[in-house]
């Protein structure tokens, strides 16, 4: 059948189908299992009433159990049977082998790098963007140009930086353009400039705004009128833990940028340089959730109170006060969403991994070393408890998006 009409098809059934579901389904409701007649109508009336809510949810609950709940289930079902043993039950003997694995704790590693850096540098830049563009004539063709990485596929963003980074031979034209611009340096002022002093400011800028969002979230966890409930309680604390390690990390970083021999003239495999080629895959994901963010963002600048900033204008306050002291704190609320929505994306990380280096040279991650397992070595055990794990660090910020989505519709 050709597709057009078979997509016209799709359309009228499901539509067709949903239509006659409903009113069927009230149909039956109203006129034979509680009938509006005789002398218990108004009783019927009642529980036709209670029930009918019930019909409409239960196309919706069906699916998600069938497409969601049987899954996982399933899933952890063969995370504790062997293939090798014609499906027998093996118990946590997956799970041994899984953690015994170099692979799955370079997975684990790579998985809390990008925790850290990508949530935290797209808000960040979601939100320096949604203010600056705010306050430009042309601030929307901004935003516009910003958003639109978000509609190109992870897939299609890997090759586009997969070309930025590609080297060349020493004595042909580079076509990436990273090297491009690295084979122009020869240790001169713009190489210092470049190579020295700009990854400097930026690191340690990095690790000043990391540091006092870290504080500030976890600070919160002490002070009258805010949210102490105990689901918040452990990420304040991871928030806490990572935000120091990745401080630590970028002041470290600054040493290494001043102490560490460059080759120049010679093209760089940027993908094979173990640590850094973690940095080069995470750029690919920023470049897309930061324009996720600067929408979020930007629409709960634009819904704090003008009376607020007008009255710290009145009291003196600069520009960096006002954004840090006045507008911040009121959005807080939507940085933590932003944020853990993007997180959720981190951990689900596959397709860019896949395409650029496919977990080579020390880029693994949990969600390509689950397909390696189930799909590559056809070891449906370990891979099975691979997707455990990535349920169950995802799990926990699931609940508590929809906690905190429940107190703010209340």
């Amino acid at each position: 059948m050709n597709p057009a009409l078979l997509g016209l098809f799709t359309i009228i059934v499901g539509v067709g189908g949903c239509i006659g579901y409903f009113f069927f389904s009230n149909l039956i409701l109203d006129k034979v299992i509680f009938p509006a007649t005789g002398p218990n109508a108004g009783r019927n009336i009642n529980l036709a009433n209670q029930v009918r809510p019930w019909l409409f949810l239960f196309p919706a609950l069906f699916a998600l159990a069938l497409y969601l709940g049987y899954p996982v289930f399933a899933t952890l079902w063969l995370s504790l049977t062997d293939r090798s043993q014609d499906g027998a039950f093996v118990g946590l003997a997956n799970y041994s082998q899984m953690v015994a694995e170099p692979k799955f704790w370079e997975a684990i590693s790579n998985n809390m790098l990008w925790l850290i850096v990508v949530p935290a540098v797209s808000t960040a830049f979601g939100l320096l963007v949604a203010q600056l563009t705010d306050r430009i004539a042309w601030g929307n063709i901004a935003k516009s140009l910003i958003f639109m990485p978000m509609a190109i596929s992870f897939v299609g963003a890997s090759v586009i930086f997969k070309l930025i980074y590609d080297a060349r031979p020493a004595d042909t034209a580079q076509i990436g353009v990273l090297n491009a611009v690295w084979m122009q340096l020869d240790g001169g002022p713009l190489s210092i400039v470049l190579l020295k002093i700009l990854p400097t400011i930026i690191l340690a800028g990095f690790a000043t705004l990391v540091g006092w969002f870290a504080f500030t979230f976890a600070k919160a966890a002490f002070e009258r009128g805010q949210d102490h409930s105990p689901m918040l309680l452990p990420l304040r604390a991871l928030v806490a833990i990572g935000g120091a390690w990745l401080v630590w990390k970028s002041l470290t970083s600054i040493l290494d940028v001043w102490t560490v021999t460059l080759n120049y003239g010679e093209p760089q495999q940027w993908l094979t340089l173990p640590f850094w080629n973690n940095f080069f895959l995470m750029v690919v994901l920023i470049w897309i959730q930061t324009g996720f963010a600067m929408v979020i963002l930007s629409a709960a600048l634009r819904g704090i109170p003008e009376e607020t900033v007008e009255a710290a204008i009145v009291d003196g306050a600069n520009p960096f006060e006002i954004f840090f002291q006045i507008k911040v704190p009121q959005i807080m609320g939507t940085i933590v969403v932003v944020w853990t929505t993007i997180t959720i994306t981190v951990l689900k990380v596959f397709d860019i991994v896949f395409a650029m280096t496919n977990g080579q040279w020390q880029t693994q991650v949990l969600a390509n070393y689950m397909y390696e397992k189930l799909f590559v070595s056809a070891d449906w055990g370990v891979g099975s408890a691979s997707a455990m794990v990535i349920m169950l660090l995802v799990s926990p910020i699931l609940v508590w998006n929809v906690i905190n989505a429940r107190k703010e519709m209340r």
